[in-house]
């Protein structure tokens, strides 16, 4: 939880000097490429972030990979300052809590579409449609398949969850025969 806290206020300083300067969808970007690249390269993200390895040994490791990439001075200078003050290994709370303030900026809604078989484009389309009506936002969905789903369709937006699984029904249906 306090993790989780700290993790909020340094996206959320980054996500201010981001609107100052206008550069924040580009913060947004480099924070994404290097999260994945720490979820690609395991060795890389357990030296930094681990504090067994001196400070001045982890920094030099981490500004060879910074010294080749193509990120903004800022996000550089951000991602040194998250491995002395020992965050680094936060770096995907940080930067998920980054999107989430973009989105928000930027009027995106990101929509988790559960489903027990693939939908087909022009359904998608529809739902994505009616989604975009119901939260007046634009939507960024990524269906996933859940085999163990009977039929229907789970949706998440943020804390709203919209359950038309054909389990929630039935559930319904024997919370009212109990009723009944």
């Amino acid at each position: 939880m306090i993790e989780s806290k700290v993790s909020k206020r340094y996206a959320k300083a980054l996500f201010s000097l981001g609107q100052e300067d206008g550069q924040f969808m580009l913060y947004g970007k480099d924070l994404m490429e290097f999260t994945q690249f720490c979820q690609d390269n395991r060795d890389f993200r357990q030296v930094i972030a681990n504090p067994i390895f001196g400070v001045e040994d982890r920094k030099k490791v981490l500004q060879i990979i910074l010294n080749k990439s193509s990120f903004s001075g800022v996000v550089k200078n951000f991602l040194n300052l998250l491995l002395d003050k020992d965050r680094i290994g936060a770096i995907e709370v940080i930067t998920e809590y980054y999107a989430r303030l973009t989105d928000g900026l930027s009027n995106i809604a990101r929509a988790e579409i559960i489903t027990a078989r693939p939908l087909k484009a022009k359904v998608l389309g529809k739902l994505e449609k009616s989604l975009a009506k119901l939260t007046s936002k634009k939507i960024e969905s990524e269906v996933k398949e859940d085999k163990d789903l009977i039929g229907g369709i789970v949706v998440k937006i943020g804390d709203l969850v919209l359950d038309g699984s054909i389990r929630a029904q039935l559930g319904g249906l024997k919370e009212s025969f109990k009723k009944g």
